[in-house]
């Protein structure tokens, strides 16, 4: 028993590591909401997790994936980098691979994804790993909130639908184009960017 709950014996599954990860990732977006109706932004950490090791994320990948945005998205920047550094240069590796910049404000929407679309070409397993289970959870969501709230969804985003859509299927190409890329995932990406398209 710890703290009443019941806990199995090891080996688990995942370590103490990762139950450290979960409460950092929970405490350092605690504040902040996913673009358009008032969800919790841990929805979209826990989501990308949850991808990522349904396709085979080992521990410092899952972990990854729960702070993923925290070096892009959390301020002070320094201390979210500490924080995730605390985790090991791999995760702190994977994290950076998976930030499209860490400057407040950000460069200009168009500039910043191009860039980052880009650098995939030389991305590792890892990264190309995370970073699909994020934009994947992504368009999920884009494509759920489009069927639920029709084109008024898109009013939420800084770029226009078009320039949204073609970010989304340039990374399916990058994604695609990288030799260590996850058939499977990137070909779940692609259905639904696809749908995405398709609703408009």
């Amino acid at each position: 028993m710890d703290d009443g709950i019941p806990v199995p014996p090891k080996p688990w599954a995942y370590g103490d590591r990762f139950l450290r990860a979960l409460d950092a990732a929970a405490r350092m977006h605690a504040a902040q909401y996913r673009k358009g109706p008032p969800v919790p932004y841990v929805s979209h950490l826990l989501g990308t997790c949850a991808i990522a090791l349904e396709y085979g994320a080992d521990e410092d990948e899952a972990i990854a994936a729960l702070l993923h945005d925290a070096i892009e998205d959390v301020e002070p920047t320094n201390a979210a980098r500490q924080t995730v550094a605390t985790f090991g240069d791999r995760v702190l590796a994977i994290v950076e691979g998976c930030t499209d910049s860490d400057r407040h404000p950000k460069p200009p929407w168009g500039e910043r994804k191009a860039a980052f679309v880009a650098h995939f070409a030389h991305a590792d397993r890892s990264v190309l790993l995370v970073s699909a289970s994020d934009k994947l959870h992504n368009a999920r969501t884009i494509v759920a909130d489009l069927y639920r709230h029709g084109a008024v969804a898109w009013e939420r985003f800084t770029a226009s639908p078009t320039e949204t859509r073609g970010y989304y299927r340039a990374l399916v190409e990058a994604f695609r184009a990288h030799p260590e890329h996850d058939v499977h995932l990137v070909n779940a990406l692609d259905r639904a960017v696809t749908e995405m398209e398709q609703i408009g």
